[in-house]
């Protein structure tokens, strides 16, 4: 099976060689390219052709909102996922605005970058769970009503996992069901919340509590 293959960019040296050092431990990622700024961070997704770029928000000559943009315009098919000290609300929506799919803060676990990497990668999208209540409040009464339907303990439970960035696989071996148990479970689940996309689960497991604590 291929790598998952990223490119960094981080103008803290120390930050990229902890990143790097994380994620070449990880069997089904690798380390494509790095850069220290925005413009050097084009230039080796230019070069490389990566699955996803790992970008800080704060880079000398070109930050990260405008990176992203750019990649984006420049560079559709690569995703974007974004590794960053910064907390503040805005900073958060103006990426996701921008095109990111993934959010994740210096602070946390490094389990969360890896998690944050393989569901950007399948196509979802991923927010560190320190910071999803500040950024995916339920926005209507719509949303508030979804967070009260009644799931069952196994669908809350996959529902949970998934909300956290755990693949079907993970949350398989967790609960000590089979991969098409857990698909069957999540579709279900999903249908009865009329929950069409993640960013919608994320707002459900925020009304919930489910982003505040590990399942």
């Amino acid at each position: 099976m291929a790598k998952i293959r990223v490119v960094l960019a981080d103008d803290h040296p120390v930050v990229l060689a902890g990143m790097k050092a994380l994620i070449e431990a990880s069997p089904d990622i690798e380390v494509a390219g790095e850069s220290h700024n925005g413009h050097a961070a084009l230039q080796v997704l230019q070069a490389q052709a990566p699955d996803i770029a790992i970008i800080d928000i704060s880079m000398p000559e070109m930050g990260g909102i405008t990176l992203a943009n750019r990649i984006v315009a420049e560079h559709a098919a690569i995703k974007i996922l974004v590794l960053t000290a910064q907390e503040d609300r805005a900073y958060v929506q103006q990426l996701l605005s921008a095109g990111a799919r993934g959010y994740v803060l210096k602070r946390s676990a490094a389990e969360e970058l890896i998690r944050a990497i393989r569901t950007v990668h399948a196509g979802g999208v991923y927010i560190d769970p320190a910071i999803a209540d500040k950024v995916l409040a339920p926005k209507n009464a719509e949303e508030h009503a979804a967070s009260g339907i009644a799931l069952s303990e196994r669908e809350e439970e996959v529902l949970k996992l998934a909300a956290l960035g755990w693949t079907n696989r993970e949350a398989a071996e967790k609960l000590g069901i089979s991969v098409k148990t857990v698909e069957f479970h999540k579709a279900a689940a999903m249908k009865k919340a009329d929950l069409g996309n993640r960013i919608d689960l994320l707002r459900l497991a925020v009304a919930r509590g489910w982003m505040r604590k590990e399942p």
